[in-house]
């Protein structure tokens, strides 16, 4: 098997077929049909992501799972004639092809019709003809058809594509008036003519444009129902409101600190894992609502184990016994992301606050959040039961032992479990887990916060068992479990500083802004700032940063060197290039409820926006880092830095002239 097919395979398998769809013809057409073929070469690389990618004439390819539920939602007999409405790259027509007798494709584009036609012809899809036409009017010639998948959105399904429905057919098409989301439905057309109408669910396309559809682009509504203005008039809409800042060190929070009000929860994201100014800024917010406000615990996407490190040594406690040997902090890719100098600094700050503190106040705690750090986790649980119930550690180490072989790659033993070359850990994992909690009152009078820490490495081992399976049978289900998890966490750290505790939350964009407002939700992934609304309300408080261009410390690929590297000017359509053509070099932008509405409803129809993470990819920028979004629905406030700088990592070096006891010291 080529490594094409297998990644076609494990596409059917992951993204398909785990959501339910269980069609063998439908999921044979899927195997049989190359979707790289319908790429552009410098896009082959993602034609098995879990997404849709951009095509010519501004167009997209569906992502593979809405191209197999629309093909499921027809339920196709191989007799059947089909109509399709928008043949964009032509691969949905292939897989349409490869079950259906017949299937006429029409599409608006003149070079699009032609490159499908192409595309179709070198597959031997003779069955399969393109027509180069306004598909909001259907193909007459060829009706009736026994199914209609329309792959563009409209105001309503359009009279044409009705008339030319069998008795019995069945249409499927996305319908509603705005850009962020539509409705996908089933129309099915009863013997007695009349129609029957179902919902499908949530879904995003391009507008269908034609005499039955919209008039054009402009005039395909935004949730303003007016089309949105020139971004030259919304730049200057954001110029207006901007609130201006001319120094991250030293500036002004009060005006930030009255919006963010009595907020309970306070999540800073940043766009980068890698950017000097996102770093800092974040740390100044930090410092001035522990300062101001009263907030007790910063909870960071880091893993759990390194992150007590550094809590131990801001609260001024001796460092663990693993802290000075092999399980020094932040030792695992990317070690830049939380080893490096900004960070350095907040956390030398943070240790000299809670050394000033007067009286019974609690020192500031800082936790992380995420789930990576399996078999740390494992080391600090047997550490603990070693200490306070060593027979109970025994049994732990009988239990964890079914993990032991993986230690190296962690991943690999996901792969294998599923494979079914080596036998799934749940059991024990979650096992030990029970087990901890149920014995945490009794281990509490002894050290509480000890066993505290040693229940949420305990969850975390479980937790981490599932997501490393999870790799490999759905991205959306790795991604979720993964939230879900920090979510928790960030819920059981609460709980532990008690009823009137405050956190602020250090993660990436992606984490932290609302999913559902985001190309996220409509894949059926959710995150922590979603999470965190849903529970807490108007008591969340979220920021997003972005940047136009500049200079970021990322990898070349996962496990590679850091690299700085150039950022690339923000895309025309994106919310980066409204931002930068507002002309203000840095500022706050307030969307949860702006002085002028106009601003957010400007803002409200979904652009892109980019993420960069560890990796970055210049030369796929617009596939690989960008995704749309509502910027007012994602967050609350945006900060705004125009030009941004790599973030410096901690060097061996810098590392050997800092105190042994310091957990970045060498």
């Amino acid at each position: 098997m080529s490594r094409s097919d297998a990644a076609r395979e494990q596409m059917v398998r992951t993204q398909i077929a785990a959501r339910g769809i269980r069609d063998p013809r439908l999921l044979d057409a899927f195997r049989s049909v190359p979707r790289e073929v319908f790429l552009a070469p410098e896009l082959h690389e993602f034609a098995h992501q879990d997404s849709p990618l951009p095509i010519e004439q501004g167009q997209t390819i569906s992502q593979p799972y809405i191209v197999a539920l629309m093909t499921s939602a027809l339920a196709l007999a191989p007799g059947d004639r089909v109509l399709e409405i928008g043949t964009g790259s032509g691969y949905a027509a292939a897989i349409l092809g490869r079950i259906a007798r017949s299937v006429y494709t029409v599409e608006r584009h003149a070079e699009l019709a032609a490159l499908a036609a192409r595309r179709l012809e070198r597959l031997g899809l003779s069955n399969v003809s393109v027509r180069h036409s306004d598909g909001s009017l259907g193909w007459p010639e060829h009706a009736p058809y026994d199914a209609i998948a329309v792959a563009a959105g409209g105001p309503g399904v359009p009279p044409a594509l009705l008339d030319q429905l069998a008795p019995g057919g069945r249409l499927v098409m996305p319908v509603g008036e705005g850009r962020e989301v539509q409705k996908l439905v089933r129309v099915t057309r009863r013997p007695d003519g009349r129609f029957a109408s179902e919902d499908l669910g949530d879904v995003r396309f391009v507008p269908l444009i034609g005499a039955q559809g919209w008039e054009s682009e402009e005039a395909w509504d935004g949730r303003t129902a007016r089309a949105p203005s020139r971004p030259a008039s919304v730049a200057h809409l954001v110029r207006e409101q901007a609130l201006r800042f001319d120094a991250i060190e030293g500036h002004d929070p009060g005006a930030l600190l009255e919006r963010i009000g009595d907020a309970r929860l306070v999540l800073i994201g940043e766009a980068s894992h890698g950017t000097s100014e996102f770093y800092r800024m974040r740390a100044e917010i930090t410092k001035a609502l522990i300062e101001s406000r009263g907030f007790g615990l910063v909870a960071v996407e880091a893993d759990w184990p390194d992150a007590a490190a550094v809590n131990r040594f801001v609260q001024g406690a001796p460092p663990a016994v693993d802290d000075t040997g092999r399980m020094r902090p932040f030792q695992r890719f990317p070690t830049w992301m939380w080893r490096n100098h900004e960070t350095l600094a907040f956390v030398e700050w943070l240790r000299a606050h809670n050394g000033k503190r007067r009286g019974d106040r609690a020192a500031v705690a800082f936790h992380g959040l995420d789930l990576y750090s399996l078999f740390a986790s494992i080391e600090a649980v047997l550490q603990f039961l070693d200490r306070v119930d060593p027979q109970s550690a025994r049994v732990a180490r009988q239990r964890y032992a079914c993990l032991t072989p993986w230690e190296a790659d962690p991943a690999a033993y996901g792969h294998a479990a599923l494979s079914g070359r080596y036998r799934v850990c749940e059991r024990e994992a979650v096992a030990m887990l029970r087990d901890l909690a149920a014995r945490r009152l009794d281990y509490a009078q002894r050290d509480g916060e000890a066993v505290f820490d040693a229940v949420q490495n305990a969850r975390l081992i479980a937790h981490a068992e599932r997501y490393y399976r999870a790799m490999y049978y759905g991205s959306n289900e790795s991604w979720n479990l993964r939230d879900r998890h920090m979510f928790e966490t960030l819920e059981s750290l609460l709980e532990f500083h008690g009823a009137g505790s405050k956190a602020v939350v250090w993660e990436h964009n992606s984490h932290l802004g609302d999913a559902s407002a985001t190309e996220m939700g409509l894949r059926g992934q959710l995150n922590v700032g979603q999470l965190c609304r849903e529970k807490f309300g108007a008591s969340a408080f979220l920021i997003g940063f972005g940047t136009h261009r500049g200079t970021v410390a990322a990898a070349d690929e996962w496990n590679g060197p850091m690299r700085v590297m150039q950022v690339r000017e923000a895309h025309a359509q994106s919310y980066e290039r409204i931002c930068h053509d507002a002309g203000v070099p840095a500022f706050f932008l307030h969307l949860r409820q702006p002085e002028r509405e106009e601003l957010r409803e400007e803002l409200l129809p979904a652009r892109l926006e980019r993420a960069i993470g560890v990796v970055y990819r210049p030369d796929t920028e617009l596939q690989s880092h960008y995704f749309h979004a509502s910027l007012p629905r994602q967050f609350d406030e945006y900060v705004w830095i125009d030009e941004t700088r790599a973030l410096r990592p901690v060097t061996a070096a810098d590392a050997r002239t800092l105190s042994p006891l310091h957990p970045f010291a060498a």
